[in-house]
């Protein structure tokens, strides 16, 4: 959806910088270039964007839901780290970027989801995200967030990233996690409290053409994916009035549960060793949190979930 919005957003600006109101694609040029940091200063966000009656709608169709498991005192800043990435993630964009229920909640709290900078460089598209709370994923960018001195701001991050939406299959419960520290490293040095949040239904929302490790296809998706930065899954869902194939995704309960926190003591030099032992402590809670949660939301006893 997001691609398909900053197309045709690209698309009007061509089509603008070609017509006879050229000069003002050539202010909105000039504006690019002065605004270019915005993203990574905290984003210029947008309570009448994020309360479009669309968004609504938009939570409703699944239907979203967040769950909260532990207060999260505004007092401190949090870094939450989502899981799994899906084919579009479609409970974060929810969540944390519409006028959900994360105010209720979680009163005193502002969330940033941060998202790649790539997006930044489209015109107008840009404005829109920003005005959702998207930010950049950069380490200045989270660095912007989570340096808030009076607390109250939550970074969200998608551990798991473009290489992590290829996983999205039906049941599956893959996570590429095992190599990714920056974020516990960014906690550590800002004091940022750790949060998991765990996305039940997220990769049912698509089905994806089947790309096994080793695979030609998974092969180039790779490779594509190291050149351009961002994974290009095939996948399908269904149409408009058909449920047998189209790009709508399935209309499938998303339930997003927010853990406790992971109190983090402020290290501007955190050593290798002391970045270990929090990365393992995180997975530990994420791994608690998916099992006592998986039952309510159809997971077979069975299933746990795989790090790699």
């Amino acid at each position: 959806f997001l691609s398909l919005v900053a197309e045709v957003c690209c698309g009007l600006f061509v089509v603008l910088i070609l017509s006879n109101f050229w000069f003002l694609g050539v202010l909105y040029l000039l504006w690019l270039y002065l605004d270019w940091e915005m993203p990574r200063r905290g984003g210029r966000r947008s309570q009448w964007v994020r309360s479009w009656t669309v968004w609504k709608y938009f939570r409703e169709y699944f239907p979203i839901t967040l769950v909260k498991t532990s207060d999260l005192s505004p007092d401190h800043n949090y870094l939450l780290g989502f899981h799994p990435h899906g084919v579009l993630a479609a409970g974060a964009f929810g969540n944390f970027c519409t006028g959900s229920s994360f105010r209720t909640l979680f009163p005193g709290l502002t969330p940033y989801l941060h998202i790649m900078p790539i997006w930044f460089s489209c015109p107008f598209f840009r404005e829109y995200i920003m005005s959702a709370g998207m930010v950049s994923a950069s380490k200045e960018s989270v660095s912007y967030v989570l340096n808030n001195k009076g607390g109250g701001h939550a970074s969200v991050i998608v551990i798991g990233g473009a290489e992590e939406s290829l996983n999205a299959h039906p049941g599956g419960l893959t996570l590429n996690i095992l190599k990714r520290k920056g974020f516990i490293k960014m906690a550590l040095r800002h004091g940022a409290h750790l949060v998991p949040v765990f996305c039940f239904g997220e990769n049912e929302l698509f089905k994806q053409v089947a790309n096994p490790k080793g695979s030609r296809l998974r092969t180039v998706q790779e490779k594509l994916q190291k050149i351009m930065g961002f994974a290009l899954p095939l996948f399908h869902a269904r149409g408009v009035f058909q449920y047998s194939f189209g790009l709508i995704p399935y209309r499938q309960p998303l339930h997003t549960v927010v853990g406790s926190p992971i109190p983090v003591q402020q290290n501007l030099n955190p050593s290798t060793e002391e970045i270990e032992q929090l990365h393992a402590l995180y997975l530990q809670k994420l791994r608690t949190l998916f099992e006592e949660h998986k039952r309510n939301y159809g997971i077979p006893e069975h299933k746990t979930l795989v790090f790699e």
